[in-house]
């Protein structure tokens, strides 16, 4: 049986895969900072987030779906302080949690990470500039990432999402919301169990082939 640990496993696109994968049979942790997650953990707590993994143990499987969406204002009313927690815990956790699980991963021959982009990180979004800054950098360490570890078994892919109906994105501003809604083709928003889908292939023997990309799942938005 594979094992996976999923951050920011407690609600929206974090638990929906960690419940798809429990349905495919995977074994999975869960993490996140409060909630109903397996672990509580705050991803941008390097001691913390060691002592936790060395509990957890090796896993196969590591889902990146913690994150922050950040001050909804626009990018000059912003301060230091409000880039400074988005990337800590969107960039920075991302790369913490890679540190801790991947080695095993690596040492056994066999991984796959699935780290959570956004549309935004490759549009920008309109008062949204920390959160889309800090996705397109997810989307650049998963490129990075994906050909570090190219030869080992690790196979490091990323998805980017339009807007998803989650917890985070209900405090989003409403005319923000409905601007990035209006941007998608399909003239809705998409669905966590939509989402999961992709992320549980990605996260499968079924990719074997793929490492260091980034896949839309967008209602059509994407333009590249």
């Amino acid at each position: 049986m594979r094992s996976a640990v999923v951050t920011g496993g407690a609600s929206g696109l974090g638990a929906a895969a960690a419940r798809k994968l429990r349905d495919d049979g995977v074994q999975v942790v869960t993490l996140d900072i409060a909630g109903d997650a397996d672990v509580h953990v705050d991803v941008t707590d390097d001691a913390a987030l060691a002592s936790a993994a060395a509990e957890i143990g090796p896993v196969d499987i590591l889902i990146n779906s913690a994150g922050v969406v950040g001050p909804n204002m626009p990018l000059l009313e912003t301060t230091a302080d409000d880039w400074r927690r988005v990337l800590e815990v969107n960039v920075l956790g991302v790369v913490a949690t890679m540190r801790v699980f991947v080695p095993g991963m690596v040492e056994r021959g066999w991984g796959r990470i699935v780290n959570f982009a956004s549309m935004a990180g490759k549009d920008g979004n309109p008062n949204l500039s920390a959160y889309s800054a800090s996705k397109a950098a997810v989307i650049a360490l998963t490129k990075s990432a994906g050909k570090e570890l190219a030869t080992t078994g690790v196979l490091v892919n990323a998805i980017a999402p339009a807007v998803i109906a989650t917890p985070m994105n209900e405090s989003t501003a409403p005319e923000v919301l409905a601007h990035i809604t209006s941007l998608i083709p399909m003239k809705r928003v998409g669905q966590p169990e939509e989402v999961a889908e992709l992320v549980a292939w990605l996260a499968s023997e079924k990719v074997s082939f793929s490492t260091g990309a980034v896949y839309d799942i967008s209602g059509g938005r994407a333009t590249y």
